[in-house]
């Protein structure tokens, strides 16, 4: 089973710049994507339907905002939108697909950098999917949750990692948090549980200021996270660096396990 998954930051400008004829070539069972900024009714271009795929789009409220996006080769017996949570549920944050006793997720977690307003947004949505995260555990599913977590959670995980400990993404309450998940709750980090000591290579997230993307400044932002079960059916990851479809590359992962 291939999975994949990528951050957008709109649908629609990635579309433009090759991602579903990229995406047609990877034989992938299931694509997750975040910040697609788009309402459905916009996404009437047959490109945005492949024609393999059975496609579900989560939106949010806000007009070109945030929004949520899966494909999967094949049918899902459930469709799971939202964490049933007031303040973020509308921001189209998560959005699961279930076959058999198998989910994948696609999760956004939302960004503090704009300013301390939206950190403290960040900081409760945090607050709010950790007891989630707990839940799921304790489910007998297992789980691959998707998607632009924005924490890098070692300093191996961002080229500049001495200027950006005050900075959102790599605060020292944000790398604590990733701690408890894949530490006390045991979820397993897929990318690192391959590649533990990799550095630039496993970068994800590029600023656009600069010459971030040339000199490769970049982050590890974005993970595939499974439960426990799945750890020893990874079999490969990928970043591809190609081409480029937005400020994020797709990450994909392989596991040993049948859809």
């Amino acid at each position: 089973m291939r999975v994949i998954t990528l951050n957008v930051n709109g649908l629609r400008s990635a579309a433009r710049k090759g991602l579903f004829e990229w995406l047609s070539e990877q034989n992938a069972d299931v694509v997750c994507l975040q910040e697609t900024k788009a309402q459905e009714h916009q996404l009437s271009n047959v490109c945005f339907r492949p024609g393999e795929y059975y496609c579900r789009y989560l939106d949010a409220t806000k007009k070109g905002y945030s929004g949520v996006a899966m494909y999967a080769r094949k049918r899902p017996d459930k469709v799971i939108e939202g964490l049933g949570s007031k303040e973020f549920d509308p921001e189209a944050r998560y959005l699961e697909m279930r076959f058999g006793r198998l989910s994948v997720a696609s999760l956004y977690l939302p960004s503090g950098s704009s300013s301390e307003i939206r950190q403290a947004a960040k900081f409760r949505f945090m607050g709010e999917f950790l007891p989630n995260l707990k839940k799921l555990r304790r489910s007998r599913r297992e789980y691959i949750i998707c998607g632009d977590w924005n924490i890098a959670h070692k300093n191996i995980d961002l080229k500049n990692w001495r200027g950006n400990q005050k900075n959102s993404g790599f605060l020292p309450e944000e790398r604590a948090w990733l701690d408890v998940v894949f530490g006390q709750l045991g979820w397993v980090d897929a990318y690192r549980h391959l590649y533990p000591n990799t550095e630039g290579e496993s970068y994800t997230w590029w600023s656009n200021r600069g010459q971030a993307w040339a000199t490769n400044v970049g982050w590890r932002i974005d993970y595939q996270v499974v439960t426990p079960g799945l750890k020893e059916r990874i079999k490969q990851a990928s970043i591809y660096k190609e081409q480029r479809f937005s400020d994020h590359a797709p990450l994909t992962i392989d596991y040993d396990y049948d859809l």
